[in-house]
């Protein structure tokens, strides 16, 4: 096959995308119907062993996009000049399946919803935000939004398992209506796997617009509501099923749980356990840490982390012979509302690294950064390593993994 051949149907069924070529490659006997790029049709067939490749690599597919207007998207709080990718409103249960995006399914009618079924893509990770039809039609903006209990309970019925999320809005979502959804999520019975609460997130962009940030009091009143319905779950299924974000012990200003609130660790990616794992990952990292006397490294994380690294800062010199500044960068371009690292822009991070005092090696965080190591005001990391110079700029997804590259 030419580099831009098309597979049309294998076996006579139709090849929609990256998920249909797996799922159909997956015969013994093959027989490919393909369109060469200059318009060529051709068939192959294929005899193979189980399991053996047929060397077919496809272009990524392109993405569904969202049908929503939710009066909380993350789209509607860039700025102008944020990295171009990020304008893509993604809804893409291709996304889910693959990589644990979480999606609303508003945009799958029927034909979507059986093809999931058909093809066994599960488990899928699905923002549900709330159960009430009309509530959640007026956060989603969509009319279609209000039929998620009909479409859970179908995919349930089929033996699709999910694991779902809930975006907290104050005034929209919360109190009573948090309550709702989360006794007929778990009424639906244990093919919802999962249950995370999160704070909602807002730029200067769309801060009060028309949503706005949880208070202290409404954080503590979410866990709490989250806590009672582990305890049920405990008792009735020997599971904890409900999770708290990273996020909410944050806005609640309430000390993390131990680590076995989070296990089995499976929702880490998700902002749900990252916390207590970077504490874990430190402790079991630091006698491995090498020897860096005499050389200055200066930390640049978010704001949120800043405490915690700054109670780590003497056990690395200790551990290291290094001296090690800290510093926690203001987003200025989001807003000082986001404090998380993964969201720092290159030119917040290369302007707090110039205002300090010179040092070798400048530790930053990788979740900064995208494939093409490009940060999310599209400021490339090459810029801000000619910025620094002659200091090293290393990129880790964990402090002790930055460390131990020195």
């Amino acid at each position: 096959m030419e580099i831009g051949t098309r597979v049309i149907r294998i076996n006579g069924q139709r090849v929609r995308d990256g998920i249909d070529l797996t799922f159909l490659l997956a015969e013994g006997q093959l027989e490919l119907e393909t369109l060469s790029p200059s318009g060529e049709e051709v068939v192959y067939e294929i005899e193979r062993e189980p399991g053996e490749p047929v060397g077919i690599i496809p272009a990524p597919d392109a993405i569904r996009e969202c049908a929503n207007k939710c009066v909380f998207c993350f789209i509607d709080g860039n700025p102008k000049d944020v990295r171009e990718t990020l304008w893509l409103r993604d809804d893409d249960f291709r996304l889910s399946f693959t990589y644990g995006s979480y999606v609303t399914l508003t945009n799958l009618g029927p034909k979507g919803l059986q093809r999931l079924i058909d093809q066994r893509l599960s488990p899928l990770y699905v923002s549900v935000h709330a159960t009430e039809p009309a509530v959640r039609e007026r956060l989603l903006v969509n009319d279609r939004a209000g039929l998620i209990m009909n479409q859970l309970q179908h995919l349930l019925a089929n033996g699709i398992e999910v694991h779902t999320q809930v975006v907290l809005c104050p005034e929209w979502n919360d109190g009573h209506h948090l309550d709702r959804t989360i006794d007929e999520l778990y009424g639906l019975g244990e093919g919802v796997l999962s249950l995370s609460v999160v704070p909602v997130g807002l730029t200067r962009y769309n801060l009060n617009n028309p949503v706005r940030h949880l208070t202290v009091a409404e954080g503590c009143q979410a866990i709490d509501q989250v806590d009672r319905a582990r305890v049920r779950a405990f008792a009735e299924r020997g599971e904890a099923w409900a999770y708290s974000a990273d996020e909410m012990y944050l806005v609640a200003e309430r000390p993390f749980p131990e680590d076995a609130y989070y296990e089995p660790w499976s929702l880490t990616e998700n902002g749900v356990g990252a916390l207590n794992r970077f504490v874990s990952d430190f402790e079991e990292g630091l006698q491995a840490l090498p020897e860096l006397s005499g050389t200055r490294i200066l930390i640049l994380t978010g704001a949120s982390m800043e405490p915690f690294f700054t109670e780590r800062v003497p056990r690395i010199e200790e551990a290291t012979g290094a001296t090690v500044a800290l510093k926690g960068v203001v987003n200025q371009f989001f807003g000082e509302s986001v404090t998380i690292a993964g969201l720092l822009g290159g030119k917040d991070l290369m302007e707090a690294a110039v205002g300090e005092p010179q040092v070798d090696v400048i530790l930053i965080p990788a979740e900064a950064l995208n494939a093409d190591d490009l940060f999310i005001d599209s400021v490339s990391l090459e810029d801000m390593k000619a910025r620094v110079a002659p200091a090293r700029v290393v990129a880790g997804y964990q402090l002790i993994e930055c460390l131990q590259a020195l």
